[in-house]
């Protein structure tokens, strides 16, 4: 389907059954498009500042978080009524957000400022920022131990982040350019993808160590976990391809063509569908995540 400018980052707001799309380009850019996953339609377009590229749903709140790679901040959408409600500062370059549901936080990569930005959901401030490795990309929550995964793309590492104090707990050593990161709940484990290696590493999310990798497809520079089937979705931006792995078998099962330089990924857990962004078409795919 078509969505606006240079299309970037996507997340699932599970509570109305939305997918919003964030366009990062300047022609019809700077908005946030909401798809309806009941027909794949474009329903609302939402304004916001410039380059907007990471997104975050929080469930309890019914928001979604926004993050841009041009300035400090973040917008908060309300998504009963499709508009801004609040901007936080943050560092500089917001890249990615994540929700922690445990403590109604968003945590922000900051990808010059090389912090994580936390926010409490409930006051739309910044409680506390965590110094991690150079250039923090992406982040997934791990709910089991409370931790946040972070990606820091020149330091070849992942950053472990304790939710209850806030603090670095561990160090990760990974692929070549680290740029993504997808929490598998059903067996607490981490997957990496590095977009310079061409692999994503699994890492126990318990142990913080490296189980494995496994050979995707080119430049893998988005990771989302379905866990109704136990799979992996690894989006190659050089192959315009997603790789799916079995999280049992660690291996690709299935290989998924999408639209020209896909971006980012996200799992509808309603519809069993997978959503991605294709910057370079200006469109986003959508298939049955049976195609794995």
């Amino acid at each position: 389907m078509r969505a606006g400018d240079e299309p970037t980052g996507v997340a699932y707001d599970s509570g109305k059954g939305e997918v919003f799309v964030a366009n990062y380009g300047n022609t019809t850019g700077n908005t946030i498009s909401v798809i309806s996953d009941a027909t794949n339609r474009i329903i609302a377009n939402v304004t916001v500042e410039s380059g907007p590229i990471g997104l975050a749903y929080d469930s309890a709140k019914g928001e979604v978080f926004v993050t841009y790679l041009h300035s400090g901040v973040v917008s908060v959408i309300s998504d009963a009524s499709d508009t801004v409600i609040a901007t936080v500062q943050v560092g500089n370059a917001s890249s990615a957000a994540v929700y922690d549901p445990a403590r109604g936080e968003i945590f922000v990569t900051n990808w010059i400022s090389n912090t994580v930005s936390v926010i409490s959901d409930s006051t739309n401030t910044v409680v506390a920022i965590v110094p991690v490795g150079h250039d923090p990309w992406a982040a997934a929550y791990d709910p089991s131990n409370g931790d946040v995964f972070v990606t820091n793309i020149l330091s070849n590492s992942v950053s472990v982040i304790s939710d209850g104090n806030n603090e670095v707990v561990a160090t990760v050593t990974v692929g070549s350019d680290p740029d993504a990161v997808a929490y598998d709940s059903a067996k607490d484990e981490v997957f990496v993808a590095s977009i310079n290696s061409d692999s994503v590493s699994i890492i126990s999310a318990s142990k913080y160590d490296v189980l494995g990798n496994v050979s995707v497809g080119s430049g893998p520079d988005a990771v989302a976990y379905d866990s109704t089937r136990g799979e992996i979705f690894v989006v190659n931006e050089n192959s315009f391809t997603v790789s799916v792995i079995n999280d049992v078998a660690n291996k690709v099962v299935a290989t998924v063509g999408v639209g020209g330089d896909p971006w980012a990924v996200a799992y509808d857990s309603g519809n069993g569908e997978v959503f991605v962004t294709n910057s370079a078409s200006d469109t986003v795919s959508v298939f049955s995540d049976h195609a794995g």
